[in-house]
């Protein structure tokens, strides 16, 4: 499947590169400092097409792809010196930003490189998006405002309650989620209660559009009752996004994941921001919750949508729809990977902090140490897969 789709996108984006390939005034004007200023990767697509030795070694690498794995393609001395020369190009060091014009066609070109510097499947891959410089402090300015317009309605006992009445307050808010929860409630048939297709749809808009102030009070509302917490857990109207009468394996959930270049970055996303850390207080990359809520919810509306598991007050459990169940040889791997959702003390915090009102809470003790298992050849599961990126050899 994996292969199939790799084949699909390298077909498209031949077929976009030909149509870039005549170099406009401004991508040549350019082209002097293009091995040494990050771009996104539309932008990085443009001044390759610029130059002639750039073009042709990105022509040369996408049919080296074109169904091969990574090692046969290395074996041929012409594949791997188009890859040589495309590792200096604004190729290999674009990024690209969540909402951007021309999102999706920016990640297939990311993947289209970063899928033949990868070595075989691994279990976290460098996340495609820019770094996120905000802190949960400017969400909370913003959400004092709509908190304070709210008010008078308050509950003072279940603030997803307020969450609610607060997006009903702003007419962007109110429309997109009651589009998505209109959406995600129609029925299709006797067999079918509801298209999740559409329903995906409609929540990646809400999540995608709408601003953090609104959407992070819905879904990391604080509880102290089961009515409240069960109130959050409806948030992405589960019965339709994200239920299913027989869960998925989550290896084979991860696979379906990565052959779609929207699911795959949001989820490489994830495990960048919120990958636990033993070295921060924290236990997040940076002491940013920011970067780790935003990344969690980046993957509403995908096939790897989470969700809470419970409605429980007490607990933070969140997980995608899979479980480890017929993993065979697989299943620490597999019990690995759900883990970064079920057992994540990076996540845990930061939807506690947000709850809280608090930027950054340093806990009295140390803080919980994932269950991780070191990768083979021991290396440190809390190393920046960003770092691995640039330190991996070809």
């Amino acid at each position: 499947m994996l292969a199939r789709g790799a084949l699909c996108l390298l077909l498209a984006l031949d077929k976009m590169f030909c149509t870039w390939a005549a170099p406009s005034s401004s991508a040549v004007q350019d082209s002097p400092s293009w091995r040494t200023t990050p771009v996104d990767c539309v932008r990085a697509n443009e001044l390759c097409a610029a130059e002639p030795s750039c073009s042709s070694r990105y022509r040369t690498l996408r049919q080296c792809m074109a169904g091969r794995d990574r090692n046969t393609m290395l074996a041929n001395k012409e594949c791997q010196a188009a890859l040589e020369v495309l590792q200096e190009s604004p190729l290999y060091d674009c990024h690209c930003k969540r909402g951007m014009r021309k999102e999706l066609l920016c990640l297939q070109i990311y993947w289209s490189i970063h899928l033949g510097l990868a070595a075989g499947e691994e279990f976290y891959e460098a996340s495609p998006y820019e770094p996120v410089t905000s802190r949960l402090s400017d969400i909370f300015r913003l959400a004092s405002i709509v908190s304070g317009m709210d008010s008078a309605g308050s509950s003072k006992s279940n603030h997803c309650l307020d969450a609610a009445k607060a997006c009903n307050l702003n007419e962007y808010c109110k429309r997109l989620r009651s589009g998505y929860i209109s959406t995600c409630n129609k029925g299709v048939s006797a067999q079918e209660h509801c298209n999740r297709r559409k329903c995906h749809k409609a929540l990646r808009q809400f999540f995608d559009r709408v601003p953090s102030e609104y959407t992070y009070r819905l879904l990391f509302c604080s509880c102290k009752d089961q009515a409240c917490a069960e109130r959050r857990r409806q948030t992405i109207v589960p019965d339709c996004s994200y239920d299913e009468k027989e869960q998925a394996n989550c290896l084979d959930l991860r696979n379906q994941c990565r052959s779609d270049p929207l699911c795959r970055s949001r989820l490489a996303d994830f495990h960048t921001n919120c990958q636990a850390t033993f070295q921060s207080l924290t236990s997040c990359p940076g002491e940013n919750y920011q970067a780790c809520l935003g990344s969690y919810t980046g993957l509403i509306g995908l096939d790897m949508t989470p969700n809470y598991v419970d409605s429980s007050a007490t607990s933070l459990t969140v997980s995608p729809p899979c479980s480890c169940r017929g993993s065979g040889n697989m299943e620490e791997e597999c019990e690995r990977f759900l883990r970064d959702f079920t057992d994540n003390p990076c996540l845990r915090n930061a939807i506690q902090a947000f709850g809280n009102g608090t930027d950054l809470s340093f806990p009295q003790r140390p803080p919980i140490a994932p269950h991780h298992h070191a990768p083979e050849g021991g290396e440190d599961p809390s190393f920046s897969v960003r770092q691995q990126r640039q330190q991996r050899p070809l």
